[in-house]
């Protein structure tokens, strides 16, 4: 099993969410968060006043896989959040050792 985490731009979440349901994602977790990478932020103006936005808002996606479908996500994730302009986000992969689903008990792959 894998942990994938994904960092995107808020206007693509509804595209990635619906092709990921379509691939087969039965559940998946979405944060709003804010952060800075090589896009260093942006200003803006409020009342005729230029001010500099250090983190700039984005939406974390966290999903468990099977390790076969890592591969298919990730290009699914990689091509629908993209629009070739610095700030598209990343992808991270983790590896889990185990999951458990607390109501039932199950374990593994089964637990997802």
């Amino acid at each position: 099993m894998k942990k994938i985490e994904a960092i995107i731009r808020h206007f693509k979440l509804a595209d990635v969410k619906d092709a990921l349901a379509q691939c087969g994602v039965k559940g998946m977790t979405v944060t709003e968060v804010r952060g800075f990478g090589r896009q260093k932020g942006h200003t803006e103006m409020y009342r005729g006043v230029e001010y500099g936005v250090d983190l700039v808002p984005k939406i974390k996606l966290e999903l468990v896989v099977p390790e076969s479908e890592v591969h298919a996500i990730i290009e699914t994730i990689s091509r629908l959040a993209s629009t070739g302009l610095v700030g598209d986000g990343k992808i991270f992969v983790h590896s889990l050792t185990d999951v458990i689903r607390i109501r039932t008990g199950e374990t593994g792959e089964s637990a997802i």
